[in-house]
């Protein structure tokens, strides 16, 4: 994965000699259970451990209705500017509007492109995805999450909702919005994170986003 990414960075920077290039990578929060069993995010718990008296049993609060939405996480390991969207599917046609904002909001385009490592979720390789113009698409391989940066996101999200029940989506919602609001702010803590000692380097400076 390391020589792929960096001989494709090396590519787009020869093919757009004025533009600048950046590394990015994304995911869609799912959870995990120790059979490996996957689950959305939704009103089934987020559990954790939690420090509790010798002798006594710490009971949760929990809310087994089967409601779910998705956190999709995009992050510049090489800065730690991150960008998230929370939606009720993943899809194809959602996907292409997100990654249409992406662009948009990144100013993709002649003087900004961008390649994007993912997984190979089916929305990320149907033959209907549109891809915005500047954005070159690398497909990791697959089975791999350990080669995946956005994937210590998570941990990172999980804070303001572990251990909790939410009434509705529209709470657990507004939590991760401000969970995200926060993480947004903090790039120095995302990219010692994220940025794996292979991952591409492009040599420009960034300033922090607010």
């Amino acid at each position: 994965m390391e020589k792929k990414l960096t001989l494709e960075t090396q590519k787009i920077q020869t093919e757009h000699p004025d533009a600048n290039v950046e590394v990015w990578t994304m995911d869609e929060q799912t959870l995990e259970d120790s059979l490996t069993l996957r689950y959305r995010l939704g009103l089934k718990p987020v559990l954790r451990k939690v420090w509790a008296p010798s002798g006594e049993q710490p009971i949760p609060a929990v809310n087994w209705r089967y409601q779910w939405l998705w956190l999709y996480g995009f992050v510049h390991p090489e800065s730690g500017q991150t960008y998230w969207w929370i939606l009720p599917y993943v899809r194809t046609d959602i996907f292409n509007l997100v990654l249409a904002d992406f662009a948009k909001h990144f100013e993709v385009g002649k003087n900004k492109q961008i390649v994007l490592a993912m997984d190979q979720a089916g929305w990320h390789t149907s033959r209907e995805l549109e891809v915005p113009q500047g954005i070159h698409i690398i497909l990791m391989p697959s089975h791999s999450p350990e080669l995946q940066p956005a994937e210590r996101l998570w941990p990172v999200t999980n804070e303001a909702i572990a251990n909790q029940s939410f009434d509705s989506l529209d709470h657990l919602e507004e939590a991760l919005f401000q969970r995200c609001k926060v993480i947004s702010d903090d790039q120095d803590l995302i990219r010692g994170l994220t940025y794996y000692h292979w991952w591409p380097q492009t040599n420009k400076s960034f300033t922090k986003c607010i």
